[in-house]
């Protein structure tokens, strides 16, 4: 019985995943360490490993970023490349980390660590204050709804402790959010990641800083209200049918709950048929459940014998989403190979389903760092965000992203290589 509680108690433990962002050289990486190190998140084959490789590389201390710099290119050139996940959690909650790049080359890193997080860590080089690629990541973590913002602002160690740059960096990155419109809660934190001021213990040399420490604000900041509760999605990924003695009747429609709440009774419609029944019992591998949000994985049974395949979605009868087949969308160019322009073919990939689709027509590009619409070149290349229209063979069954970030979210593959070459946000 006792050993039973630990487990059962880390795995009802909330989950907050968040991302990292900041140009080159502002220590993200550092400050992941530092997080973990200082939390005991570390187990000690990983820390001999990383005193091993610092003192060969000749740095004076342990050098705390080798952590999440996992390819062999990165710890070579002290950069981040790839987005790095890290695990770790504390009493109060477990955590997700996206460690993301900070080169303007791998924008795609960002948007695809970021897609999933629940808050952004915005580094901020106090010697060098809010510059270009600030404003770049607070646009992308604000293209992407990540709903809070923490504006860590490092280094302060190399200013000597001093309050009035701090509040320098504060009024400049308050008068570049002004412009954004989804980000709801921003906190501002001076740290120093290298000797471990306000990570997790409160500095000693900043008295006049009377706000939390990173660690305890990442423990307590309330992102339940970020979900979206109202609509009830189910997007069916499998059908299933055991053909056996035992279920010899049974008729799941299995899939991942992407917003809202199903019960037992409730009547839904099945889209694109539009077809009625209600919920007969929800099942998962542990039994049956009273109930269902997101992000279970669950099997559906209905009343009513329903043609239903992959691809098609359970919605609340009195709250279906939109059909579509005209799509505007907001997307990051990931493809370094190839360019889009207008007239192009691709396959869409949205939920579970997958359509053709051609861009009808391409609107505009976003000069990112000054957020300036770019309308006289209109090829997207490598990293390039902005807007465009397409118009699917098959209608899409879905929302705006600013209203569900599952449903509301596609990629676009490439059909003769199979890449993945952009990411969109349906608006």
């Amino acid at each position: 019985m006792s050993e039973e509680q630990p487990t059962a108690g880390y795995l009802d433990m909330d989950l907050l995943r968040f991302t990292t962002a900041g140009s080159v050289d502002d220590g993200k990486s550092t400050l992941i360490g530092r997080l973990l190190f200082d939390s005991k998140a570390i187990f000690e084959d990983q820390l001999e490993a990383m005193e091993k490789s610092s003192k060969s590389r000749g740095d004076e201390n342990v050098n705390l970023a080798l952590l999440t710099d996992g390819l062999r290119s990165e710890r070579e050139q002290g950069i981040t490349i790839d987005v790095a996940y890290r695990y770790f959690a504390t009493p109060k909650r477990k955590f997700i980390i996206a460690d993301t790049p900070g080169h303007i080359q791998y924008t795609r890193n960002m948007v695809t660590g970021a897609s999933t997080a629940n808050l952004a860590i915005l580094l901020v080089d106090a010697r060098k204050g809010v510059i270009e690629q600030t404003c770049r990541h607070a646009f992308i973590a604000n293209l992407l709804r990540i709903q809070h913002v923490v504006v860590c602002i490092n280094k302060m160690d190399l200013v000597d402790w001093d309050e009035g740059t701090y509040n320098e960096i504060i009024e400049a990155f308050k008068k570049f959010a002004s412009r954004l419109d989804n980000i709801v809660e921003v906190t501002f934190i001076p740290a120093s990641a290298l000797l471990g001021d306000n990570i997790v213990e409160k500095s000693v040399n900043m008295p006049w800083y009377q706000g939390p420490s990173l660690l305890y604000h990442l423990e307590t900041v309330y992102v339940g209200a970020d979900a979206n509760h109202v609509d009830a999605r189910m997007p069916v990924q499998w059908v299933i049918r055991p053909h056996s003695d035992k279920w010899h009747d049974f008729r799941g429609f299995a899939g991942r709950i992407a917003s809202g709440v199903f019960k037992p009774g409730d009547k839904v419609q099945v889209l694109p048929s539009g077809f009625e029944s209600s919920i007969k019992a929800i099942h998962t591998m542990d039994g049956e459940l009273e109930e269902a949000f997101p992000p279970m994985s669950v099997a559906v049974t209905l009343d009513d014998e329903i043609d239903i395949s992959r691809g098609d979605m359970l919605a609340k009868l009195n709250n279906p989403p939109e059909l579509r087949q005209d799509v505007e969308a907001m997307i990051c160019w990931f493809s370094s190979s190839k360019k889009l322009a207008g007239r192009g073919k691709y396959v869409l990939r949205h939920t579970t389903k997958e359509v053709k689709a051609i861009v009808t027509e391409v609107k505009y590009k976003v000069n990112i760092n000054t957020l300036h619409k770019i309308e006289d070149d209109l090829i997207f290349n490598h990293n390039d965000i902005g807007r465009i229209s397409l118009r699917t063979s098959a209608p899409l069954i879905a929302d705006s992203y600013k209203v569900n970030r599952i449903t509301g979210s596609f990629v676009l593959i490439d059909e003769l290589t199979n890449e993945t070459v952009a990411a969109g946000m349906i608006i």
